[in-house]
């Protein structure tokens, strides 16, 4: 059934609540589920069949079910159970399996040290609670993830935000603010685009800034064996922290935190979720393990991610649609408002396309997207069908009148875009090479 199809039940179980929370839930099921999208729900489209296309995960390297890491999960199991449940802060010892972990990740990100956390969002909360308070100022990117903006609220800092990649309006901030926390993403979840991260340090040291950079989407995917962008463009002594979810290339559940030994032992003592969560079960730890053995490894699951993206991103942007700078595995078709997204997401799904819908509040308000997320075991023929698919359903969704479409116009960026040419023809090895 769908959500708002039970609307008026909803509305009426809510009578026993008290009339300030009672009038909240309303204003959801009326404004969004009921006016905007009209009674259906934008994140609940078709059931995906037996040949679907998902284009919606974050494993970008297509190792959820190496038999590798299945295996290491599963001796794990059998061996230890979920071990001994309790915080992170009673691990200690040589033979501690998590704090050898810990080491590994340090020596393969380039860092000294590091902090594996319950999930990317714990990690990015509690180190802005444990770096920043009322009288640090935070500049952020306004297209930072929500985990990093929740850590600035529970910090009590004050929020600065600064336009997207914009290096010069985050200088202007600093020097009419002073000294605080830069954060960044390397690569942004939202559309794929990557930030200029050799001329934010650069920024960062001139102003005494400590530099906060999540490698949510780039650990793994991008840098020596997969060790990040940070260790690719030679900054790991510009980056004071490096933050990243391993619910992404690492197929996983948990966090972690590049950092220094000094402030590792800071951390756990410190921030919040570190004392009040129970640490990673023992199966977890294991599993990461072995993902951190195939990740090194496995070059070639980089090579193939990076050419299907540049495949994609070269055949989409021919058609005329806007890719907004994205430089990565993820790219985002923004339809603009809510409604006009639900029209591709149909146009997408009834083809066999399940990708991801963004919307308020992981977008700006009106910027709503379909975000592909490319992955290494897409074949030739399902990146073809996805293509074609792109091209078919231009008119169908009003791709050419799009917010996005209209503002990559009057940027004078846009490319031909007359209906039905015919793009030049264009291979995958093409692009790779």
């Amino acid at each position: 059934m769908k959500v708002g199809s039970n609307w008026r039940d909803a509305h009426q179980n809510d009578a026993a609540l008290p009339p300030f929370l009672a009038a909240r839930v309303d204003r959801y099921y009326q404004a969004r589920v009921h006016e905007t999208w009209a009674g259906g729900h934008i994140m609940q489209g078709r059931t995906p069949g037996a040949d679907a296309l998902h284009l919606s995960s974050n494993d970008y390297l297509s190792i959820a079910r190496h038999p590798e890491i299945l295996d290491a999960v599963c001796r794990s199991i059998r061996d230890e159970g979920n071990g001994l449940l309790m915080s992170g802060i009673f691990l200690h010892g040589d033979d501690c399996p998590q704090l050898q972990l810990e080491d590994r990740f340090a020596a393969w990100m380039h860092a000294e040290s590091s902090v594996l956390c319950q999930s990317g969002f714990a990690a990015n909360t509690g180190l802005i609670q444990s770096i920043a308070n009322d009288q640090t100022p935070v500049y952020v990117d306004m297209m930072a993830h929500m985990s990093l903006w929740e850590g600035i609220r529970s910090a009590g800092a004050r929020a600065v935000s600064f336009l997207h990649n914009d290096v010069d309006h985050l200088e202007q901030r600093i020097e009419r603010n002073g000294p605080g926390v830069v954060i960044v993403d390397s690569v942004y979840s939202t559309n794929g685009s990557v930030a200029p991260l050799e001329a934010i340090a650069e920024v960062c040291e001139q102003h005494g800034c400590v530099l906060v950079v999540d490698e949510s989407h780039s650990l793994g995917t991008h840098g020596p064996k997969g060790a990040g962008l940070v260790v690719e463009l030679g900054l790991t002594d510009r980056v004071h922290f490096r933050t990243a979810s391993l619910a992404k290339a690492f197929a996983g559940r948990a966090g972690i935190i590049g950092c220094s030994r000094r402030f590792q032992e800071y951390f756990k003592f410190e921030a919040l979720p570190a004392i009040f969560s129970s640490t990673l079960l023992p199966h977890e730890v294991m599993g990461l393990a072995a993902t951190l053995d195939v990740i090194e490894r496995e070059d070639w699951r980089r090579t193939r991610l990076h050419a299907n993206a540049r495949y994609l991103r070269t055949r989409l942007a021919e058609f005329g649609y806007n890719l907004n700078g994205s430089e990565a595995q993820i790219i985002a078709l923004e339809a603009g408002p809510e409604q006009q997204t639900i029209v591709l997401r149909d146009a997408l799904e009834a083809r066999g396309i399940f990708g991801s819908v963004f919307c308020a509040p992981a977008t700006a308000q009106n910027r709503s997207l379909v975000r592909i997320s490319v992955n290494a075991a897409l074949s030739e023929r399902e990146l073809a069908h996805l293509v074609d698919v792109c091209e078919a359903i231009r008119d169908e969704v009003d791709m050419w009148n799009w917010p996005s479409t209209r503002r990559m116009a009057h940027r004078g960026a846009s490319r031909s875009r007359t209906r039905g040419a015919q793009p030049a023809a264009l291979t995958l090895e093409a692009v790779a090479a």
